[in-house]
């Protein structure tokens, strides 16, 4: 049974976080992987995903460039492959087997980022999914 606490505040669920709009991503990401199949590189699911992500009427940048700090200083540039919504960053990769360094690399970028969620989408034989999430209370101060 769901309780409601004294305060009316539902908790927190920070793996609900986004939950719908992971749902339509994947979704998408489903159907761009059955339509084109496994083999292409990534630029061609990138961009493919992002028409797919556009038509279902959701906000997309592509490459985003995104600055890294330490010690509130600049020490980095890199580039998110999709960020959805601005609330959600993407991160393909292609290939028979994802990569574990993978994870790593979209919790760093979560991590630089004020960004909650991270999905990996793997456009391999089968696709795969892997949902991460770093919330901003989690990260250090910049």
């Amino acid at each position: 049974m769901h309780r409601t606490p004294p305060n009316g505040v539902a908790p927190s669920h920070p793996e609900l976080l986004h939950e719908d709009l992971t749902r339509t991503v994947i979704e998408a990401f489903r159907q761009v992987h059955y339509e084109l199949g496994a083999g292409f590189v990534e630029s061609v699911y990138l961009r493919a995903l992002e028409i797919a992500l556009r038509q279902s009427g959701l906000r997309v940048r592509r490459e985003l460039p995104i600055t890294v700090f330490f010690r509130g200083e600049p020490v980095g540039l890199f580039r998110g492959d999709l960020l959805v919504e601005s609330k959600l960053l993407l991160e393909l990769k292609i290939g028979d087997r994802l990569d574990p360094a993978a994870e790593t690399q979209l919790l760093n970028y979560l991590r630089a980022t004020r960004i909650e969620v991270g999905l990996i989408l793997h456009f391999g034989p089968k696709p795969k999914v892997k949902r991460r999430i770093l919330t901003n209370d989690r990260k250090l101060v910049r």
